[in-house]
């Protein structure tokens, strides 16, 4: 039995999709590219907005908008990257509020806070539904807007739980990355050991027919190597043999949306998850710290759900499938949960978490501080002088992406500049470079505007003539 609430969703919404945008760079022997392209206006704002009949507070940058409903339990409720909207907003409840009414639940979408474990059994297990955690609203503070912007939302203390939740969100006016960190407080006067859940929900509705799901979403997270699930990723609700969900050869889990409500744990210990939609070509990265010395519950850092249909056994043993009130519509969740923390009264964790809209497709290759490799670099010899460098990424902020070359012994022979790049357009990487001397190695880097490295997309070998 799964321990979820009794969802209540129903209908679909449509989604604008904006043209695919592709960048094809080509670089002749020798030639470097210029400095970053001039930023955008820095500009970060924080303004009350009305939102499908919810007030709202809005905060932008010229990358993205984030759209908070404070009485929504501090919901993040949209992200908008280069017009395309990431989240589930369930239609059923646009524009309303319930308070908190026990025996019900009312998924209005968005992003949110849970607590883990989840249950009935005794006081130690959070049992869901429409209460003060789900429903309570929370209060809203601008705390900063211009160069950077940062919020504060404050929940009210839950009776039943002895939690209380804080949160703050972060956007700085140069870049798409959203930063959160959310904490959990002891409001009671004695003990009290809970996880919180980052719970996301992104639309998988089919973007040119809404009605429909989108067969090409997928979600990609790094299995462990020394799980302790048996298939390195255990079944917590649904059927155990689910082909949507596996373990590729190169270690990464993928899991494919399908209309069937399955619920999968993953003792993940690299940091991210990834979720992209493949029809229309963009992708989220969150990212976390793992813990290693501390306990998740039920040993899960991270946990998907991919809603629909649930089967059903009837009292004779006769299967079915049921929708019930929430098996329309289309949605995944992507779920980071903190270790367990032991609170004393008065006593806080945390949670620090990052996402980075950028554009992709359904298929990846690894996940880097830069962005996403999509497809991996390559990078060969043609004469012992040029090396042709190919590749495609997308990546996580705007600036150049340079390629280091490295000697035999390890020497870093040149930097070379190959191409500004964009988080709203897909990287294809076509180029060739100048090798000053026996190139064996190559680091693709990705600097921002201001010039700040931000680490590497990936390092392969060169190729030498003879190996082509």
């Amino acid at each position: 039995m799964t321990t979820r609430p009794v969802r209540s969703d129903l209908l679909r919404r449509a989604v604008a999709i904006p043209g695919v945008i592709l960048l094809f760079l080509s670089v002749a022997s020798g030639q470097t590219v210029s400095g970053p392209a001039a930023a955008d206006p820095a500009d970060c704002r924080v303004e009350a907005k009305d939102f499908k009949g919810w007030q709202s507070q809005q905060i932008s940058n010229p990358w993205v908008q984030l759209i908070v409903v404070p009485q929504l339990a501090g919901r993040l409720m949209q992200v908008t990257f280069a017009d395309h909207h990431y989240l589930f907003v369930n239609p059923k409840y646009e524009g309303k509020y319930f308070p908190p009414n026990a025996g019900r639940w009312f998924n209005y979408g968005g992003d949110k806070l849970w607590l883990l474990p989840e249950g009935n059994n005794d006081e130690q297990h959070w049992a869901g539904g429409s209460d003060v955690i789900d429903d309570g609203p929370f209060t809203f503070r601008k705390i900063s807007e211009g160069q950077h912007c940062e919020i504060a939302l404050e929940g009210p203390a839950d009776p039943r739980t002895g939690i209380q939740f804080l949160r703050t969100i972060r956007l700085d006016s140069d870049s798409p990355r959203i930063l959160f960190r959310a904490t959990m407080k002891n409001a009671t006067g004695h003990a009290v050991e809970w996880s919180m859940q980052s719970v996301s929900q992104y639309d998988t509705a089919d973007p040119g027919n809404p009605s429909q799901m989108n067969k090409d979403f997928r979600a990609f997270a790094p299995a462990n190597p020394a799980s302790g699930y048996l298939n390195r990723y255990h079944v917590r609700f649904g059927p155990a043999e689910n082909p949507a969900a596996s373990v590729q050869e190169d270690g990464l889990f993928t899991l494919r949306y399908v209309h069937m409500a399955a619920e999968l744990w993953l003792d993940s210990t690299a940091g991210w998850l990834a979720v992209l939609d493949g029809s229309s070509k963009f992708g989220m990265v969150e990212r976390f710290q793992f813990e290693e010395s501390r306990s998740y519950p039920g040993k899960a850092s991270l946990i998907f759900w991919t809603n629909g249909p649930e089967v059903k056994l009837s009292a004779d043993g006769n299967a079915s499938m049921k929708s019930g009130e929430d098996g329309s519509p289309f949605y995944m969740e992507a779920e980071i949960n903190s270790p367990m923390c032991r609170l004393r009264p008065g006593e806080t964790c945390t949670l620090d978490t990052e996402w980075f809209p950028t554009r992709a497709t359904s298929k990846i290759r690894a996940v880097t501080d830069a962005g996403i490799v999509v497809e991996s670099l390559q990078a060969a010899s043609q004469d012992g002088k040029r090396i042709k460098v190919g590749g495609t990424f997308g990546v996580f902020f705007p600036g150049r992406l340079v390629a280091h070359l490295y000697g035999e012994h390890g020497t870093e022979l040149q930097a070379v500049a190959v191409a500004n790049v964009d988080p709203r357009e897909l990287v294809l990487l076509e180029t060739e470079v100048a090798s000053p001397g026996k190139t064996s190695r190559i680091s693709l880097h990705l600097e921002d505007r201001n010039g700040l490295d931000r680490g590497s997309l990936q390092e392969v070998q060169v190729i030498l003539p003879e190996n082509h």
